[in-house]
């Protein structure tokens, strides 16, 4: 694939998806366009909210497990623009079973067109450009979502709703252009790359996705009814600042250490809610509390996709590891809403809910240390082991051999030391030894050991670092 196919497939890829996502956006997830039509026909939104978002986290969190290649993700998104298409119509009329049927479906379905889109993600953007490539998606997405929201306040609900089903088809025609099959990554030596474990690191990830996002839910169901009296100003402002946060952080360099962003954003969330507390609802007060609370969410949005879309490099289920780090990003949301309906139902005062919201920040300023460790440590981990891989299996033996230990391996050390080179987790290592996880941990301590290493970054940096001398 020649570079200007690359960036064109790359191109549609994004465009393509940002059209779905902001019909997600406008319409199924806390949509004001939702919301819009709700209130136009007199119905109370809880459990419409909350089948929408619970759906579309079921569909998040499982199908991706469904999705093994690219021709399967493919057909799944196309299938899914007119599956949703159908499902929303009954908006149109008034509201009955079917508008709960839809929400339904429509966010189960919606949810794995999203962690199928990780496929899309890992073949057609190349690594150094992912983070480039979801802020490009967010960015795009969100501009057509204020647009369909300034329609629907100024037009009406149906005329928005019209405008924002039109990006299904859309969308569609995009995904329909791009291959149907995608290439395995190689390294230069011509072997697959090596798959590593990214479940503890994604773990990690997903708590504090979801221990963040809480807010979000919060700011839904506790922002926004104060001010909404504010109509005009907010379905046009309330995105700016996310969508600005995002131009920032796209145009900085790579090297930027993207750790130390997310305290700038903690420290705006933390300032969004004494504002809240502190600040009366007109125009100004808004101005400056959806400025930092939205710009927050930028920050956050954009650190956890683009560390998604790295993970995909280490796993052959793109679709699986995409759907579930982001349905921790809706399950914190509906959490979160929850939440925010039961402090408005026992009319809280705002200090109390500005409480709330600092402890939790509080629980994800503890767990980003350890969760900046483990990622640093997976994409160690990926770089050595991809430089290994590029080495010719003929010259890999020899260079095992003429790094020597400081006690000499036993048989099965040496078996799972080539094990371990090969990029295989402790479990895949059990498996093909026929031993316990347990006992494969005990082997590698003592080659950690013998080497003087404390990881497997370390072991094989020790490895390369010596065959150069």
């Amino acid at each position: 694939m020649n570079h200007t196919g690359n960036v064109r497939h790359r191109f549609f890829s994004v465009v393509g998806f940002s059209f779905f996502f902001a019909y997600l956006l406008a319409f199924l997830f806390e949509g004001q366009l939702l919301y819009g039509l709700l209130e136009h026909h007199g119905e109370e939104p809880v459990l419409y909210i909350t089948v929408a978002i619970a759906a579309h986290f079921a569909g998040l969190s499982s199908v991706g497990f469904l999705i093994r290649d690219i021709s399967t993700a493919r057909r799944f998104m196309l299938f899914g623009a007119g599956f949703i298409f159908l499902a929303t119509l009954p908006f149109y009329f008034a509201p009955s079973l079917l508008w709960t049927a839809g929400l339904l479906a429509a966010g189960f379905i919606s949810g794995g067109t999203v962690a199928a889109w990780g496929f899309y993600l890992k073949t057609f953007t190349p690594r150094n450009e992912r983070l480039r490539s979801c802020a490009d998606l967010l960015i795009l997405s969100n501009l057509l979502m204020i647009a369909f929201d300034l329609l629907a306040a100024l037009w009406s609900p149906a005329g928005g709703l019209s405008l924002t089903l039109l990006c299904l088809p859309l969308g569609a025609v995009f995904i329909f252009i791009l291959p149907a099959k995608g290439r395995q990554p190689l390294t230069a030596a011509g072997a697959p790359e090596p798959e590593i474990s990214v479940r503890l690191p994604l773990l990690l990830l997903c708590f504090f996705v979801f221990m963040i996002t809480i807010n979000s839910g919060l700011m839904y169901q506790v922002f926004n009814p104060a001010f909404a009296h504010l109509t005009l100003l907010t379905s046009w402002y309330w995105a700016v600042p996310y969508i600005a946060a995002l131009a920032i952080l796209r145009s900085l360099p790579m090297k930027v250490d993207r750790s130390k962003m997310l305290y700038a954003g903690m420290a705006m969330i933390i300032a969004a809610f004494i504002g809240f507390m502190l600040l009366g609802r007109q125009e100004r007060d808004y101005l400056i509390v959806d400025t930092l609370m939205l710009g927050a969410c930028g920050i956050f949005d954009l650190f956890w996709w683009s560390i998604l879309g790295e993970m995909l490099d280490f796993t052959k289920r793109p679709a699986a590891v995409f759907g579930l780090g982001l349905s921790a990003n809706v399950l914190g949301v509906l959490c979160g809403d929850l939440l925010g309906m039961t402090i408005t139902s026992i009319n809280l005062p705002d200090a109390e809910v500005a409480v709330i919201a600092l402890s939790v920040v509080c629980v994800t300023l503890i767990l980003l240390p350890p969760l900046n460790r483990q990622l640093v440590l997976l994409l160690k981990n990926h770089t050595y082991l991809l430089a290994y891989s590029a080495i010719p299996l003929e010259q890999r033996a020899e260079i095992v051999h003429r790094l020597e230990p400081l006690d000499p391996l036993t048989p099965r050390e040496e078996e799972v030391l080539q094990l371990i080179l090969d990029g295989n987790s402790n479990r895949q290592i059990a498996a093909l030894l026929f031993v316990s996880e347990n006992t494969v941990k005990t082997h590698i301590r003592n080659i950690f050991s013998k080497y003087g290493t404390r990881s497997r970054a370390e072991l094989i940096s020790a490895l390369l670092q010596d065959r150069n001398r």
